[in-house]
């Protein structure tokens, strides 16, 4: 379990964030750009600490990817957290970048581990198929694909992929990791505005899942390939060549959920079991 040692406290921090230009959210050697990196950097300069006050993340996000709902966890010393609880928020304001919020800090129920006790991560997809294009204003937020979509074909095909399953045919295999993931919603829909939003909610995701599994829907809602395809993927077990991993710009972290603060640590039990199949 992650444990808060003595002297610490743990405060939840909800973030949003620009991904555009960002290297993505884990900190990264050579001095690129992260969303981390920044976080931590205001951190430390706005509590006046020689201390570097390292962050937990919900979900690491990767270059270019936006986030609405991101969730982080910092343990700070506990003077000063007394100290600077009051003012900390608006000092980040003011010395964080414009592409990146701290939308509220405040201390964490005991068990809270911003990554393991989470119990699912939303994300959405955006996407146009507007023959004009994408409108300028959306440029770095929405996709766009240049071949007419059938949403209800890929609504369908979404749907078929719920479920627990090994996902390795959509992930970019990591050692030591699983492939074994719970989708629990996979759905698409198109707005008002002809935006089309490829909605997806799971216990958790591998590293390009989700971008692979949308360049999949896509190529069924331009009729490149059947309703089925996407599953028929799924249970090869392997990449298919004609999988494309989906530019990252089209995608948004919006939510992460957590239990009750008497069930975060069995969740955490639970998250940082080995998943295998049954089947």
């Amino acid at each position: 379990m992650s444990e808060v040692q003595p002297g610490y406290v743990r405060i939840r921090l909800d973030i949003s964030y620009d991904g555009t230009d960002f290297h993505g959210w884990a900190k990264q050697a050579g001095g690129r750009r992260t969303v981390q990196a920044e976080i931590e950097d205001a951190l430390r300069t706005v509590t006046r600490s020689r201390e570097a006050y390292d962050l937990t993340v919900a979900g690491r996000t990767d270059a270019g990817v936006h986030a609405r709902g991101q969730v982080a966890h910092v343990d700070l010393p506990r003077a000063v957290w007394a100290e600077q609880s009051g003012k900390l928020l608006k000092r980040l304001a003011g010395r964080l970048p414009k592409d990146v919020r701290v939308w509220a800090l405040r201390e964490a129920p005991s068990g809270f581990d911003a990554r393991f006790a989470a119990i699912w991560r939303r994300y959405v997809y955006r996407v146009t198929d507007n023959p004009g294009g994408v409108d300028p204003l959306l440029r770095n937020h929405v996709l766009w694909h240049d071949w007419p979509l059938d949403v209800a074909v890929m609504d369908a095909a979404a749907t078929s992929l719920v479920g627990e399953h090994d996902f390795a045919a959509y992930a970019k295999k990591r050692e030591g990791a699983t492939t074994i993931r719970e989708i629990l919603d996979f759905g698409v829909t198109r707005r008002a505005d002809g935006i089309v939003e490829i909605e997806v909610r799971a216990d958790a995701f591998c590293h390009n899942q989700v971008r692979s599994m949308v360049g999949a829907l896509l190529f069924v809602g331009d009729g490149h390939r059947d309703v089925e395809w996407p599953r028929r993927v799924l249970e090869a077990g392997v990449r298919d060549s004609a999988v494309h991993v989906v530019r990252p710009h089209g995608l948004t972290l919006e939510e992460v959920a957590y239990p009750a603060a008497d069930q975060l640590l069995e969740r955490q039990r639970q998250a940082r079991r080995v998943r295998v199949r049954t089947v």
